[in-house]
């Protein structure tokens, strides 16, 4: 009877079994500190979540070493299988994602897709990597291209990947295509798309924490998992074009409220913008000769208002803005850099404001006042009558009562000195 009752359950356990979850998360761009925020994330939610795998759709043209270290030691210690999926077509998973591929327990690439170039580079001066002779260079170089080949290394050992081909990638900067990676080791499979993909990791031994797992992804579930707000905020401030634009904004925001005190407006923006900005370069590698430059130039600009440098100034100011935002960060560390398109612009466009729309507000400041009561001083009054008080004068228009330290007479042109309330303090003017 208990045998009966125990075939009977086994006949209805398919019914109840749902079919295993696999939570898919796109990294697209430069690896940076948000890439590694929701990778963190992403490993969280596939673990509440009881999946069968994480599978990473990754598309980088490289980014930081810091986050690259990060995102792997997650991948490394994580307690459940990592699929790296280099995807769509077009896509790459050069510097960066070439150790992120080696450390995945599953590598795979679309086709028409390439990995590779992972020589590490630096932002200070003097310390670039050679790439065709691993023995030049300074100490420090080699300290760095040494550790990258470890590194690299011990990821390939891990999962079993070729070893050559990885440190070709790291000292000579090689690259490959995914159907190349395949014939030489470097990636476990190629797959026209996600589904194709999943059919063909079914089934497949994985090395996790040591031990060995059999991966059952046929017929699994995707669900796509969604960065918190935090983390799209950090991607968009990190973007190194939106950073610059902060900075610029912190910049003229702060010297519009210097010029115009009691504005408000334009200091709190430009606070808020630097708070931001600061926040965003001490997270991003940036040159300090770019950010030095920046103000240099837009310190010329100014002073081209003031001074009459025939344009010297200012077109100095100018070149040395450009040359700033072009150095400010470096494309091949980031992976990304600001878009020449948008230095372009904003540097003819504050050569432009501060040429001529500063000269006009400068000009408007120091003109002479047309109304108000400021504008009763200096003004010509005609004396209508006397009186033991003091005097009635016309002045534009309108009857006024006016004091005076000289004697005047009717129909004698005065000149207003001071008011004090409805009340003209005049002298004569002499002829």
């Amino acid at each position: 009877m208990k045998r009966l009752l125990l075939l009977f359950l086994l006949t209805l356990l398919p019914l109840f079994a749902r079919d295993p979850v696999i939570v898919k998360v796109e990294i697209k761009g430069a690896i940076g500190p948000a890439s590694s925020a929701v990778l963190a994330g992403a490993l969280s939610a596939t673990q509440q979540q009881h999946a069968e795998a994480l599978l990473i759709e990754l598309d980088t043209p490289g980014g930081l070493s810091s986050s690259m270290r990060e995102m792997i030691q997650a991948i490394t210690n994580s307690s459940i299988p990592v699929i790296t999926y280099v995807a769509p077509r077009g896509a790459r998973a050069a510097s960066a994602g070439t150790y992120l591929l080696y450390a995945s327990h599953v590598a795979a690439m679309s086709p028409g897709t390439n990995l590779g170039a992972a020589t590490p580079i630096s932002l200070m001066p003097g310390s670039r990597l050679s790439e065709s002779n691993a023995s030049a260079g300074t100490t420090e170089e080699k300290k760095a291209l040494n550790d990258a080949v470890a590194y690299i290394t011990s990821l390939a050992q891990m999962n079993d990947r070729n070893i050559t081909w990885a440190v070709n990638a790291v000292e000579s900067a090689q690259s490959l295509s995914a159907e190349d990676a395949l014939k030489a080791g470097v990636i476990d499979l190629i797959a026209e798309d996600t589904k194709t993909l999943l059919e063909k990791t079914d089934g497949r031994s994985v090395r996790l924490l040591g031990a060995r797992v059999t991966l059952h992804t046929k017929g699994s579930t995707l669900v796509p998992f969604e960065a918190d707000w935090k983390s799209r905020f950090l991607a968009t401030i990190t973007n190194p074009n939106i950073a610059y634009i902060l900075l610029l904004v912190a910049i003229y925001g702060i010297f519009f409220e210097l010029m115009n005190p009691g504005a408000v407006f334009p200091g709190v923006i430009g606070a808020i913008s630097g708070v931001i900005a600061l926040y965003a370069l001490n997270m991003l590698p940036f040159n300090y000769a770019g950010l030095l430059l920046i103000v240099l130039g837009i310190s010329l600009m100014i002073a081209e208002v003031f001074v009459t440098g025939f344009g010297v100034l200012g077109i100095g100011g100018v070149i040395a803005f450009a040359f700033g935002s072009l150095l400010l960060f470096d494309a091949q560390t980031l992976g990304s850099s600001v878009s020449i398109a948008l230095v372009v612009a904003f540097s003819l466009v504050s050569l432009g404001f501060f040429i001529l729309v500063m000269r006009l507000f400068l000009r408007s400041r120091s003109a002479r006042i047309v109304s108000g009561a400021e504008e009763m001083i200096g003004a010509v009054a005609e004396v209508l009558d006397s009186g033991a008080k003091g005097y009635h004068v016309l002045c534009h228009g309108e009857t006024w009562s006016a004091v005076s330290d000289s004697n005047l007479t009717v129909g004698q042109k005065v000149q207003v000195t001071e008011l004090h309330g409805l009340v003209l303090h005049v002298k004569p003017i002499e002829e």
